[in-house]
Order: C-alpha cells, then sequence, then structure tokens
C-alpha cells in the first residue's frame, strides 16, 4: 500500500509554488489530478471537497511562511529556497513503500507539522467566516447575555470546529490507523498544532449605538492572530520532550525520571538535531554558509554562533531605501528613493 504522510503533500505543493508561482490560482480539480498519492480519507476529502483542498493548501504555504519567520536567525532556517525543502523531515528518502519510515524525528521536525497543521486549521476556519466555503460559515452556537448583562453574543463567531475537523481529517489521514513510535510523535504534534489556535481564541466585541455609544455590545469568538501561533508553537520547540515508546508502543514516555509529561499543547521528539552548520542533502541542512549575521550580537543570530566558529567576512553594499517621507491629505504617504551603503557580514 502506498504511504503519503499530508504533510509530504503539502510540502509537494509549496515547492511548485516556489518554482512556478502559487498553484493558488490553479483550479481545484487540477489540484486532485496532478497528485496520484493520495488515498484514503484524502483522497475522498479531494473527490467530494476540492475547495477544502484549496485552503489546505493556503495553510500549507501559511505554515511555511510562519516558519521561515519565527527561523530566520537559527542555523536551520526553514528555507524552501531548493528542491531539498523537506529533506529535514528525512534521513534517508528510502525505496518503495518504507520511505515514511526514514523520517527524522527532531524538534524541527515536531514545529514543521505542528505549524503546517496549525496553518492548515487558520486557513479553513478563515474561509468558512468569509463565506467562501460552502460547508461551512459563522459559528453562531454562542448564544445569550453575559453574567452582568452588559453584552450579548453576536456578530460572526470564528467556525474553529470545522477548521480543526478538516485538519484533523487532511493531516492525520495516513497515520491514523498504524501504530508504532512515529505515528505517535505525527498525531501528537500535529495535535499540538491545532490546539495553538483552537485553544486560544479570543473575544471580540463592538458597540452599537447613536454617536457611537454602547446601548448594545455584542461579542463573538475569533481566531489568534497567527503571528501569535507561531510565537507559541516556537516557545514549545524550546521546551520540546524528547520522549521514546513505551513497552506496548501506544504511549510516549518522557526521557528522563523526573521529566513531567508532555502535555497535549507540548511538541514532541526523539532524536538529537544535527547542528545545521553545514550542508548536507541528506539531512536537508544548507549549512550557514554565506548567511547574514550579526556581528555586534551574542545571541542564536550572531556571527559567533551562526557561523559555527567559521568567522565571517564583512563587505559592503548599496542599498535603495525610501526616503523623505511626508503624509498627503487625505491620505496618502509619498517618498522618495535614496541610496545608501551598508555594511553587511556573512558567514564563511
Amino acid at each position: 500500500m502506498r504511504l503519503c504522510e499530508g504533510l509530504q503533500f503539502l510540502i509537494l505543493w509549496v515547492q511548485l509554488s516556489q518554482a512556478v508561482g502559487s498553484p493558488l490560482v490553479m483550479d481545484h480539480r487540477s489540484i486532485c489530478r496532478k497528485t496520484r498519492r493520495l488515498i484514503g480519507k484524502q483522497a475522498e476529502i479531494c473527490r467530494k471537497e476540492p475547495e477544502i483542498v484549496q485552503e489546505v493548501i493556503k495553510g500549507a504555504k501559511l505554515g511555511t511562511g510562519e516558519c521561515q519567520f519565527q527561523f530566520k536567525e537559527r542555523r536551520w532556517n526553514c528555507s524552501t529556497a531548493d528542491k531539498f525543502f523537506g529533506r529535514i523531515l528525512m534521513q534517508d528518502r528510502g525505496r518503495g513503500n518504507d520511505w515514511w519510515r526514514n523520517l527524522q524525528d527532531i524538534r524541527e521536525t515536531a514545529f514543521v507539522y505542528a505549524v503546517t497543521s496549525a496553518g492548515v486549521t487558520f486557513a479553513v476556519t478563515q474561509s468558512c467566516s468569509m463565506g467562501e466555503l460552502l460547508q461551512c460559515g459563522c459559528d453562531y452556537q454562542m448564544k445569550g447575555e453575559s453574567p452582568d448583562g452588559s453584552w450579548e453574543w453576536g456578530g460572526c463567531g470564528d467556525d474553529i470546529d470545522f477548521g480543526y475537523t478538516k485538519s484533523r481529517e487532511f493531516m492525520d489521514a495516513q497515520t491514523r490507523h498504524r501504530s508504532d513510535i512515529r505515528t505517535l510523535l505525527t498525531l501528537h504534534n500535529n495535535e499540538a498544532g491545532r490546539l495553538a489556535v483552537k485553544n486560544f481564541m479570543r473575544t471580540e466585541c463592538k458597540c452599537h449605538g447613536l454617536s457611537g455609544s454602547c446601548a448594545v455590545k455584542t461579542c463573538w469568538k475569533k481566531m489568534p492572530i497567527f503571528r501569535e501561533v507561531g510565537v507559541r508553537l516556537k516557545e514549545r520547540f524550546n521546551g520540546a520532550f524528547q520522549v521514546m515508546g513505551s513497552n506496548n508502543g501506544k504511549h510516549l514516555i518522557p526521557v528522563g525520571d523526573t521529566i513531567k509529561a508532555p502535555t497535549a499543547e507540548d511538541l514532541v521528539y526523539t532524536n538529537e538535531s544535527p547542528n545545521f552548520c553545514k550542508r548536507n542533502r541528506k539531512t536537508g541542512s544548507q549549512g550557514t554558509k554565506g548567511r547574514a549575521c550579526n556581528a555586534t550580537s551574542m545571541g542564536i543570530g550572531g556571527c559567533d554562533l551562526l557561523c559555527c566558529g567559521r568567522g565571517y567576512k564583512e563587505r559592503q553594499v548599496v542599498v535603495e531605501e525610501n526616503c523623505k517621507c511626508r503624509f498627503h491629505w487625505c491620505c496618502v504617504v509619498k517618498c522618495s528613493k535614496c541610496t545608501a551603503v551598508k555594511t553587511v557580514h556573512e558567514c564563511l
């Protein structure tokens, strides 16, 4: 039986968008027709709900962009610059039907799974609220008044349950019926990503009345800003739990007797990460040679750490910037273009 992780399918389309332009403009049927690797629930969604697949692709791109933002100063920066993006997920591509056994169970993999799953949840839910999907719309389940009677539920709440369900159906489809530690890791990290959206819904309110008075105040539930989701998952990455499988293979056990068990919102991994200092096609590392670094920083983006002790070079570059910006009534900001010489530092 052919096996294809939901994330591997999404990575395929993220790579395609880098190479030939965004696949988001493609017809839904074209997306499903161009891949022969979907089976089970994924194939069913593709046949019956191709518009959902469109949102899944949007979510994958959203998650990839957030991954790149959160890791922009680290040795592994979630780059999709070449066709080896995604090799971070694999130690060796393997052959035949066993390629999935070679996935690297490291922190970076955990984050990629989580942020992609979160992105799919976010994209599908957002499309519901915007009226772009026939299967869903606003969430009107919250009804009634607040305990003090100062406001009432109304407006267009985000249908997070629908987005959560579709993300789970697609992202977990190929692993849900397998029983091994990699399955447990994948399902756990996928769920952690979804919960980073679902468990942090916020309440938004609007006042109604003459001259802006709050004679009537309605409130509804909205998703957090996705940047907040990325920050939260990055914190979970920093505090990720190293785990191993239980004797019966059905549970994850933290490594170390004194460490508490991870919660559903935590990220988990089994193997330590490589240092990503040098380019390595096998592990997906592009290395840090040529990367811009901060010569005055002692942090992760500083030249000492980012360049792995190899040193760095300094060079002058001419850049074009907006300058002499002025606000013109109403409501335009007009700027001139100025050139400036800047000093940049790059890893050797």
